[in-house]
C-alpha cells in the first residue's frame, strides 16, 4: 500500500509543479492576495479628508482647528468661505467631514456662554461618521475641560491670589481603559489572521476540487482505475498533496504576517499547525465533494465560489455571527470557516491553548469526518 501510495504522491507533485502557472497559484498568489488584502481590510479611520467653514476668524476658531488637525484623525484640505461649498465639497466626495463655526463663537465663549461647533459628516460610510463623530466629541471634550479649568484658576485667583488649579485638581470621575490582547486597537492585528484562513480554505479547496476533474478531462481517469491502487490510496494520493502545499502556504502566510504586518503571535506555533491540519479535513473534504459532483474544471471552479462566498460571509470574518438573524446563527456551525476564524485569532491574540480552543478543535475534526465519509462514499459510488 505505502509503496503505492507513495508512487502516487510523486506522480501528483510532478503533475502540479509542471505547470509554471500553477507553482504561481500555489506560492505567489496568496502572499500577493495577504499583502494586498491585508492593507485594504482595516477599519482604523485616520487622516479623513477634512473641510473648516470658518465664518467667525478668529484666534479661537483657528486654534480649535488646529487641535482637529493635529489629532492626525483629520486632515483639513479646504477652508471655504461659504456653507454653500460644504454641501458641494461633500456632494462630490472631496471630504467626508466638514468642522463649521458660525459668526460670534468666540464672543460667546467669552461671555460665558455656551459656542457651537457643527461637525457636519458624509453618512453614506455609518461606521465612518460614527467614528469620526466619536474623534470630535472627544477633542471638544478636551477643550471644554481646559476652559474649565482656566476659568476656575483665574477665579480663584482673583477671589483670593490662591494658586491656579492645576489639570486634574477638579473633582469628578476619570475613566481608565485597557484594551487586552491588542492595545493598540489595530484593527489589522484582527483581520490579517482572519484573512490566513480565507486564503488556505479558497487556495486548496479550489485545488482539490479541480484535481479529479482535470484527470477526467484528460482522459487519465481510465488509467488509474485499471491500475492496481484502491479507491481509498487514490483518494488519498489525490488530497495528501494539497495538505502538504496547504502547511507550506501557512508558513509563508504567517511569516508575512509576522514580519510585514508585525501582527504578533501570542500562542504556540504547534497549535497552529495542529489546528490547521484539523482545518484542512473538512477545506479538502468539501473540495474532493465539488469533484465528484463537477464534469469540468468549470464547473469545479464556480461551485466552489458558490460555496466559498457564503461561508466567509457567515464565518464573523466580517460581520458578527451574533448578530445575525437566529436561523442564520444555526447555520454557521456547519461553516468550518467559522471554528477557524475563532482558533487562529485565539492563537495569535490572546495565546489560548488547546485547553480553551478545544470545543472549535473538536468540532473541526467532526465536520471534517462527516464531510470526507460522505465524499468518499460518493467518490466510491462515482467509480462504480
Amino acid at each position: 500500500m505505502w509503496e503505492r501510495l507513495k508512487h502516487m504522491l510523486i506522480k501528483e507533485f510532478i503533475q502540479i509543479f509542471r505547470d509554471p502557472r500553477m507553482k504561481a497559484v500555489i506560492f505567489g498568489t496568496p502572499i500577493i492576495q495577504l499583502v494586498v488584502i491585508g492593507y485594504a481590510v482595516t477599519t482604523d479611520v485616520t487622516q479623513v479628508a477634512t473641510a473648516v467653514a470658518d465664518f467667525d476668524r478668529t484666534q479661537e476658531t483657528r486654534e480649535i482647528a488646529r487641535r482637529f488637525e493635529s489629532s492626525g484623525y483629520f486632515r483639513v484640505v479646504r477652508w471655504v468661505e461659504d456653507s454653500k461649498d460644504v454641501r458641494t465639497l461633500i456632494d462630490q466626495g472631496e471630504v467626508k467631514v466638514a468642522i463649521q463655526f458660525d459668526p460670534g463663537f468666540a464672543r460667546d465663549l467669552a461671555r460665558g456662554r455656551t459656542a457651537v461647533i457643527q461637525v457636519i459628516v458624509d453618512g453614506t460610510d455609518s461606521n465612518t461618521a460614527s467614528v469620526v463623530l466619536d474623534y470630535a466629541n472627544r477633542i471638544i471634550a478636551q477643550v471644554n475641560r481646559e476652559k474649565l479649568q482656566a476659568l476656575l484658576a483665574a477665579r480663584a485667583v482673583a477671589r483670593g491670589g490662591f494658586a491656579p488649579i492645576t489639570p486634574g485638581a477638579l473633582p469628578g470621575v476619570e475613566l481608565r481603559s485597557r484594551a487586552w490582547f491588542n492595545p493598540d486597537l489595530r484593527s489589522r492585528n484582527y483581520y490579517i489572521p482572519g484573512v490566513i484562513a480565507i486564503l488556505i480554505m479558497l487556495t486548496l479547496m479550489m485545488m482539490t476540487a479541480m484535481a479529479i476533474v482535470r484527470e477526467r478531462e484528460i482522459g487519465t481517469m481510465e488509467q488509474l482505475l485499471v491500475s492496481p491502487i484502491r479507491p481509498a490510496e487514490l483518494i488519498l494520493g489525490k488530497t495528501l498533496p494539497f495538505a502538504l502545499i496547504g502547511f507550506f502556504d501557512v508558513v509563508i502566510i504567517t511569516t508575512v504576517a509576522v514580519l510585514w504586518f508585525t501582527v504578533p503571535i501570542q500562542g504556540s506555533l504547534i497549535l497552529l499547525f495542529g489546528t490547521t491540519s484539523l482545518f484542512l479535513l473538512p477545506v479538502l473534504g468539501i473540495g474532493l465533494y465539488i469533484s465528484t459532483i463537477s464534469k469540468t474544471q468549470q464547473q469545479a471552479l464556480m461551485s466552489t465560489f458558490f460555496f466559498f462566498q457564503p461561508a466567509m460571509l457567515l464565518s464573523g470574518f466580517a460581520f458578527p455571527i451574533a448578530n445575525m438573524p437566529e436561523a442564520i446563527q444555526y447555520l454557521t456551525y456547519l461553516n468550518p470557516l467559522r471554528y477557524f476564524l475563532i482558533i487562529i485569532r485565539g492563537i495569535f491574540l490572546k495565546g489560548n491553548g488547546a485547553d480553551i480552543l478545544w470545543p472549535q478543535m473538536l468540532a473541526l475534526f467532526v465536520l471534517g469526518v462527516s464531510v470526507l465519509t460522505a465524499s468518499t462514499l460518493r467518490f466510491h459510488k462515482r467509480l462504480a
